[in-house]
C-alpha cells in the first residue's frame, strides 16, 4: 500500500487489508509505505488512527516508511493510492513485469478514480476509509 507521507491513506489501506486477512485466516503479507520521506518513523495521522479504531481497526503499531526498490522485489502487487503515486513508484521499476506490479487500488472495484489525499481535510477520512474498505474487499475476493 502506497501513498505520498504513508501516514493517511496506506496506513489506512494496510490496516483494513491485514484485518481482511486475519479474518480469513490468509497468509500474506501486506506493509504500506510513502513516496516521500517526509514522515519517516511516525505514527498514522491520528485522524487515520480514529477512523480505523472506530471501525474496529487498530494501525498504532505502523510506522512511516519510505517505499524502496527491494520493495518491488518483495511484493506481488504495490497498490498505489493515484496517479502521481503510481508514476513515482513506476520510476523503481526496472522492467515490465515490476512495472505490471503498480496497480492504483481504486482498479479493483473496476474503478480507475484515485483515493484522494485527506490529509488537507478536503476528504474526509471516513470516505477514505470506506473506499479502500471496498477496494481491499475486491482484493480478498479475487485472491483467495
Amino acid at each position: 500500500m502506497i501513498c505520498l507521507g504513508n501516514i493517511c491513506r496506506s496506513p489506512l489501506a494496510e490496516g483494513i487489508l491485514r484485518d481482511k486477512i486475519n479474518r480469513n485466516n490468509l497468509e500474506w503479507e501486506v506493509d504500506s509505505a510513502g513516496t516521500s520521506g517526509w514522515h519517516n518513523g511516525e505514527l498514522p495521522d491520528s485522524r487515520s488512527i480514529n477512523v480505523a479504531l472506530e471501525n474496529g481497526i487498530d494501525i498504532t503499531g505502523q510506522r512511516s516508511r519510505k517505499i524502496r526498490s527491494i520493495d518491488i522485489d518483495n511484493f506481488d502487487l504495490l497498490l498505489v493510492m493515484d496517479e502521481k503515486n503510481k508514476q513515482d513508484v513506476l520510476k523503481y521499476c526496472q522492467n515490465e513485469i515490476e512495472r505490471k506490479k503498480v496497480i492504483k487500488i481504486m482498479s479493483f472495484t473496476g474503478q480507475q478514480s484515485d483515493v484522494p489525499d485527506p490529509y488537507f481535510g478536503e476528504f474526509g477520512f471516513e470516505n477514505v476509509f470506506n473506499m479502500l474498505d471496498e477496494a481491499c474487499e475486491y482484493i480478498i475476493k479475487n485472491y483467495m
